[in-house]
Order: C-alpha cells, then sequence, then structure tokens
C-alpha cells in the first residue's frame, strides 16, 4: 500500500473549551492549628504539627485564589478551634441563605456559633439547623442539585431537612470508607453547569471506592463522563479540590487526576496542603463558597 492510501491516522477528540467563572469563597487562617485530638483517621495526636508551615501553605492557597481573580473573605480564628481552617464544614449557603451546622463530634460545636454569627453579620439569611450535618463537607452544589453524602458525619434526616431549606433535589450518597469521611473528600465538583436538558457533562469527579454499590450506580447512572479517579490520588486528598470551572486546585501529589484533568480541558493549579492534611483536610476543606448576598 502506498503512503498516499494509507487510512489517515485518527485524531484523538478535542477537549472542551472550559470558562473560568468568579468565586467567593470564606476561608479561616490556621493561626491556633494543631492536632490534639482524633476525629478521623488522618489525625495523630503523637505526630508533631507545625503551624508556621500550615499558615505558609495556607497563605499560599489564599494569594493562589486571589491572584485567579476570586474573592476571598476571611472568618477569625478562635483560640481553642484548631478545625476552624476547614471552613467548608461551617455551613451551606445558596442564593444568599446560610444553612449552619450541627457538628457529629463534641471537639467540633464550638464552630457552630461563630460561623452562623459571621453569615448574619454579612448579610445572609441564617437558618438554625435541625439535623446533624456538616455543611459543604458533605452538600456539594451540582446545577441545581445538592449531592448529599452520609454514613460518617451527616445524617441521612439531615438530606430532607436540606431539600426543605433549599428547596433542590438532593440526591443521597452513602460513604464506606472511613479515610473519606466527607462528601467532599471523595467527589470534587469541576463545573457545575448542567448540559442541555439538564444532563451532567462531566462535570463531577470521584473516587468510586469511597461509596457503596447503590451509590456508585446512581453516580454512574447520573454522570457517565465522569472523571474516575484511582485510589492513590484518592489517597492524598487529590479530590479535596475547589474549580471554577477552569482552574482546578489540587493537591501536587495527585499526578493521575492532573493528567486526567488536562485531558479534559481544564487548567489543574497545585497548591501544597500536606501540613493541614495531618487533621484530615485539604483545599476544598480550607475553602467555603459564598453564593448571593454581600
Amino acid at each position: 500500500m502506498s503512503l498516499s492510501s494509507a487510512p489517515a491516522a485518527q485524531a484523538a477528540p478535542a477537549a472542551p473549551a472550559r470558562t473560568a467563572q468568579h468565586r467567593r469563597y470564606l476561608m479561616c487562617r490556621p493561626e491556633h492549628f494543631t492536632v490534639s485530638y482524633r476525629i478521623n483517621p488522618w489525625m495523630e495526636p503523637a505526630k508533631p504539627t507545625d503551624t508556621a508551615k500550615a499558615l505558609a501553605q495556607w497563605q499560599a492557597l489564599y494569594d493562589t485564589y486571589l491572584a485567579l481573580g476570586h474573592e476571598v473573605e476571611l472568618i477569625d480564628p478562635v483560640p481553642g478551634l484548631p478545625d476552624m481552617v476547614y471552613t467548608a464544614n461551617g455551613g451551606f449557603i445558596i442564593d444568599g441563605r446560610a444553612l449552619g451546622v450541627r457538628f457529629r463530634v463534641d471537639e467540633r460545636r464550638g464552630e457552630e456559633r461563630p460561623f452562623m454569627d459571621w453569615f448574619a453579620a454579612h448579610g445572609f439569611d441564617v437558618v438554625e439547623p435541625v439535623s446533624v450535618q456538616e455543611g459543604e463537607g458533605d452538600f456539594l452544589l451540582v446545577g441545581d442539585t445538592i449531592l448529599a453524602g452520609m454514613g460518617f458525619r451527616s445524617t441521612g434526616d439531615s438530606h430532607a431537612e436540606i431539600a426543605r431549606v433549599f428547596d433542590r433535589e438532593v440526591v443521597s450518597l452513602r460513604l464506606v470508607d472511613p479515610r473519606f469521611y466527607h462528601l467532599d473528600t471523595a467527589i470534587s465538583v469541576l463545573d457545575p453547569v448542567e448540559g442541555p436538558g439538564g444532563v451532567e457533562k462531566a462535570n463531577i469527579a470521584y473516587l468510586p471506592s469511597a461509596f457503596d454499590d447503590h451509590s456508585r450506580r446512581i453516580l454512574e447512572e447520573r454522570y457517565p463522563d465522569a472523571i474516575l479517579v484511582d485510589d492513590a490520588d484518592g489517597a492524598v486528598f487529590g479530590l479535596n479540590s475547589a474549580s471554577d470551572g477552569y482552574n482546578v486546585f489540587i493537591s501536587p501529589r495527585a499526578t493521575g487526576f492532573e493528567a486526567q484533568l488536562r485531558e479534559r480541558g481544564y487548567n489543574p493549579v497545585l497548591v501544597d496542603l500536606s501540613e493541614l492534611l495531618l487533621g484530615g483536610g485539604g483545599i476544598k476543606c480550607c475553602t467555603l463558597e459564598l453564593r448571593g448576598k454581600r
């Protein structure tokens, strides 16, 4: 066969064009960060922590958000509440309405009032929670749908409560691996915009092994084009990430996930929060999205 008659190599499909969208976040400086108790498998009180290093890594994330045009509000850290840095657990906000949290563990209950007071002081309509739930740690907004986690922290009753508060469809997902005790450690929302007819198009990534069989089937049906992340990237909190629809802020150790994102047209932005991982949190844990009122 001559070269001129040889079949042409099939070109790989082009990655979709992605658009960065403005975000407004709430963060908290880890001035009192330490690990003095154990409430998740990542925490080892006998292992020393470096507060200065945690501050420097946190500052790098803060500066990165600002450099890419996002707004960051700050809540004052409270002495004796070392986990306040994980602001995603402080509430859940849509359209200016803020649902407060009720932590399952005693060690974090002191955070509940400071977060609700901050929301009220900054113009949000605050709803006092009834059921045990841990905010955006277990509630993720995808389009008009709220994905809701349970199994370790938030209760199933909280899913009905959040559906009433926000008048949204809520999809319950059960976590089964204690290392991934919050939903935001096992799912990353890459682009919250739904496709034509409300069909979600490749806008989440998730760790299949973190969920029970029923939840995996739900995810497979609703998000057939989702990025499936392997256990190695999940174990370094690769999915505990934030995204503006184009830039995806991830751990530099999640190398496989980084490559997957590039293939899909996203821009991975690598930020190391390894010191804060000693407390069981990463980029998303330190980032609460503020949607609505100022």
